[in-house]
């Protein structure tokens, strides 16, 4: 089970809301909201080591 991570301006959560978290085994989440990922952005996806940085802007 992976860790929760809280963001920055969300709100705190309940002492019964991180139990309940804590408690949710990986198959019991729900991820029908997430679109499916096309042909044409799994092309596009690098290894992180193999990206380029950033590439800083030099104004003259």
């Amino acid at each position: 089970m992976g860790s929760i991570r809280i963001y920055k301006g969300m709100p705190p959560l309940t002492k019964e809301q991180l139990a309940e978290l804590k408690a949710l085994k990986d198959r019991e989440i729900d991820y029908s909201d997430i679109p499916k990922t096309t042909e044409e952005e799994l092309k596009k996806f690098r290894p992180a080591r193999l990206r380029e940085k950033n590439k800083k802007n030099i104004a003259s």
